[in-house]
């Protein structure tokens, strides 16, 4: 399985277009309201979890005649919604998992996501996770080198220490380069930066890097 692709229940205008992803290599799983937000696409999850307290009950009748596979659990857990449906995500064993329908709304709940990035990213450094909304794609970057190419949707690429500062930072192929910089909180200084080769290399020593792609429409 090359993607998973898990749908939350924020604001529909906050959803990514999902056309590129639904294809055969790619599973579909709806986060509470996300199993609807699906549904109104026109793609059929392939599971819904959650306890399903956002929507109505006509809304979940709708969800369980449509989707197969349904976890439904109580509202007192450990777990967000969200969270459940990446740990279900995982047991596909995919490339690449994409969280969408987790920002925009409430705050606290798009604060929650980034910090389940992160977690997920460095417990599974094989698989590359990301946030994507109609005007922005996040991702947390390790230690090491990473490779990124264009996108014209995404013309716009910013950096921001996540959780201390980064050092030995190095820009090649982008409109402004640098070499062993360091990254610490509170700087803007690598914000709305752009691409110009055809692949782009990012590298860096020690800390953790948090990559927003952006657009501005």
């Amino acid at each position: 399985m090359k993607y998973a692709v898990v749908c939350a229940g924020g604001p529909a205008s906050e959803m990514a277009d999902l056309t590129e992803f639904n294809k055969e290599d790619t599973v579909f799983i709806g986060a509470d309201r996300g199993a609807l937000h699906l549904l109104q696409m026109g793609i059929i999850p392939h599971e819904a979890v959650g306890d399903f307290d956002s929507v109505s009950q006509s809304e979940y009748d709708r969800i369980a005649d449509s989707v197969h596979l349904i976890g439904r659990f109580r509202s007192e857990k450990d777990e967000t919604d969200t969270e459940l449906a990446v740990e279900r995500a995982l047991s596909y064993h995919p490339e690449n998992i994409i969280l969408t329908g987790v920002t925009g709304g409430r705050l606290d709940h798009m604060e929650s996501a980034l910090h389940l990035l992160y977690r997920l990213q460095k417990e599974n450094r094989k698989i590359a996770f990301s946030i994507c909304n109609a005007t922005n794609e996040l991702l947390i970057l390790l230690p090491g080198t990473h490779q990124v190419k264009p996108e014209s949707r995404f013309p716009y690429i910013s950096f921001f220490p996540f959780g201390g500062g980064v050092t030995g930072l190095t820009l090649s192929g982008f409109k402004y380069e640098t070499v062993d910089a360091v990254l610490e909180t509170g700087m803007t200084l690598f914000t709305s930066n752009e691409l110009v080769a055809e692949v782009c290399t990012i590298s860096f020593h020690k800390g953790i890097c948090l990559m927003v792609r952006s657009s501005d429409s």
